[in-house]
């Protein structure tokens, strides 16, 4: 399947790495979201946060092992089944020469950082309440922008892997559902 064959698409992507270039170069900027982006690899935040959530009761440290098992099959899941139904070529060969980043061996839709966020950010909301949902979704929004601020994604795919970690963080939280 070829995403970037619609003009729609190709549309979005030149104005949101539009609207990006305007940040990109501003200091804050350019720590924030190269920090996100190689954080966001192997979904090394996910884990941390999972692991710090842990320390703080025995049901969180239950939910951290839970949560981290969730994270590997999510990854598998999209870099090993949905990225390989789409051949759609990352929008520079290996990101933006401002900001070295580990260039994945993988199609560049969905992004799997997106992915992984969103996944997350679901997960962590419905075992925090609602009072955390702006924080968890918060950094995953940061996360999976990264990807397309550093240029190793278009941004449409970052969209596209926000609904992907959506889809399977909901489909995670009704598996649980109904094992317990």
């Amino acid at each position: 399947m070829k995403v970037h064959e619609h003009k729609a698409v190709e549309s979005f992507d030149a104005w949101a790495d539009a609207q990006l270039e305007r940040l990109r170069g501003n200091k804050a900027a350019d720590v924030v979201f190269t920090t996100a982006s190689e954080l966001g690899d192997f979904s090394l935040i996910w884990h941390l946060v999972g692991a710090v959530r842990g320390l703080t009761s025995d049901h969180h440290a239950n939910q951290a092992f839970i949560f981290s098992a969730f994270i590997g099959a999510e990854s598998i899941i999209v870099n090993q089944g949905i990225k390989r139904l789409f051949r759609r070529t990352r929008p520079t060969e290996a990101g933006d020469p401002r900001y070295p980043v580990r260039k994945p061996s993988t199609s560049s839709f969905p992004s799997g950082h997106a992915s992984s966020a969103f996944f997350a950010a679901t997960l962590l909301t419905a075992w925090g309440g609602a009072v955390t949902a702006p924080a968890w979704f918060a950094l995953a929004g940061v996360v999976g922008t990264s990807r397309a601020y550093v240029r190793i994604h278009h941004a449409s795919d970052v969209v596209g892997g926000a609904v992907v970690g959506l889809a399977l963080g909901q489909a995670a939280l009704a598996l649980l559902r109904a094992v317990n």
